[in-house]
């Protein structure tokens, strides 16, 4: 899959599969093991907890909020 066909928050998965080695789905399963949870507390979770990014933990919890609302 083209990353230039994916839009929002799905659109990070590469690069954040690239930059820290590990498939998205790790980071999302952790993020719903926290759930339910605010937003902004489980960004704030990944980024002490783990070190990621501020866009990246944004990105992961934005994708894990999309899916689980469908």
């Amino acid at each position: 899959m083209s990353t230039d066909s994916v839009k929002g928050s799905a659109s990070y998965c590469p690069f954040i599969e690239k930059t820290y080695g590990r498939p998205i789905g790790e980071w999302q399963q952790l993020v719903r093991t926290r759930l339910p949870a605010k937003h902004l507390d489980l960004v704030a979770m990944l980024k002490a907890d783990l070190g990621r990014g501020h866009g990246h933990a944004n990105a992961i919890v934005a994708h894990v909020f999309s899916d689980h609302q469908r």
